[in-house]
């Protein structure tokens, strides 16, 4: 008897949970739920908690009541200045009327490509009315109003609100985009090489002010040097012509001193001249006394002053023994006999 009733309280307890099972259901805080009976919608139901239905009649549909996404695949879009552009959009779109939308979607799958379908139509249909610098730059975010204005206006019809449209990307095609590349670089390549050619047209202007500028200076100094050496030569001239007229005589003795130096070096030097020559005239007398039958050398003969070196003159205006040089002549070269010395000519 007892195990008959514990049988039969075991039987009844599987048979609640069984109904209970097949009567009661829950809906959570993210989810709304549809029941229907027999395929058709009896009520909706929008609060969480524990609810029930007819057993074998009805049964129910959730959907999620959460902000969802969708996020459309890459296409491409011709604006109105015939510019090609690559667009990637995403909305984000919520279930406001479960009825409508089991009415006319059924599920999110299908509502998903509905939704796609039309976000696609949106964005060639506002997208193509712009033109490119305003769907990259200008007016980028109220294009976006407009898609979304539009997208919701025809998910009114499916049930659903979408809240916002977003463009991810908006660039050129591939193709594209290597040649502005390729057009970009040629046009700093131009530009860059235009600078170069400014910069050495300056070079070459500046170099060429320089090397004017330079030839203008070594002509000036040139010819500065040149009045100077002038004003020297002519200085020393007079020195020369005032030392000539003190003492015609030790001026000759001191050049013909001059002459012998510079003719008798040690070298290779042969001379072939006569014994009373006027050249040795002070090798055969101290005095310098012109040989018989020789006649002095007339003053028109001496060089010109210029021609000798500087001789120093103290401060009483006696010029100073051993203080200048003469001209030398060249050591290859042969004087027959009876020809007068170079330095012989200066000797008065």
């Amino acid at each position: 008897m007892n195990r008959t009733a514990l049988t039969v309280v075991l039987l009844l307890l599987g048979v609640a949970a069984v109904s209970a099972y097949l009567t009661l259901f829950t809906v959570s805080q993210t989810q709304q739920a549809l029941v229907l009976e027999f395929g058709k919608p009896k009520r909706l139901v929008t609060t969480p908690g524990l609810k029930y239905k007819i057993p074998f009649i009805q049964n129910v549909v959730f959907f999620d009541k959460r902000l969802l996404d969708l996020d459309s695949a890459p296409q491409e879009v011709i604006a109105s200045d015939q510019k090609r552009l690559v667009v990637d959009a995403f909305a984000r779109w919520r279930i406001t009327d479960p009825l409508l939308f089991y009415q006319a979607v059924g599920d999110e799958r299908v509502a998903r490509s509905r939704l796609g379908a039309v976000l696609e139509a949106s964005l060639r249909r506002v997208l193509g009315a712009a033109s490119f610098e305003a769907v990259v730059r200008d007016k980028r975010h109220s294009l976006m109003q407009q898609i979304t204005e539009q997208v919701n206006a025809e998910g009114k019809g499916l049930g659903v609100t979408v809240l916002d449209v977003r463009i991810k990307r908006a660039d050129l095609p591939e193709a594209n985009s290597q040649a502005i590349y390729r057009r970009m670089q040629t046009e700093r390549q131009r530009q860059a090489a235009e600078i170069r050619a400014q910069g050495e047209e300056a070079s070459r202007r500046i170099r060429a002010t320089a090397d004017r500028q330079v030839t203008v200076l070594k002509a000036n100094a040139t010819g500065e040097s040149e009045r100077i050496r002038g004003d020297g030569d002519a200085e020393k001239n007079a020195v020369f012509a005032a030392a000539f007229g003190q003492d015609p005589d030790f001026f000759a003795f001191y050049r013909s001193m001059q002459a012998y130096e510079a003719a008798l070096k040690a070298g290779d030097t042969r001379m072939l001249l006569s014994p009373d020559s006027q050249f040795f005239q002070y090798f055969n007398d101290s005095a310098g006394s012109s040989p018989q039958g020789t006649a002095a050398p007339p003053a028109a003969l001496a060089p010109p002053p210029q021609e000798a070196p500087t001789p120093p003159v103290d401060d009483t205006g006696v010029i100073e023994d051993g203080a200048a040089s003469g001209a030398a002549p060249d050591s290859d070269s042969e004087l027959s006999a009876g020809e007068a010395n170079p330095g012989a000519a200066s000797t008065p």
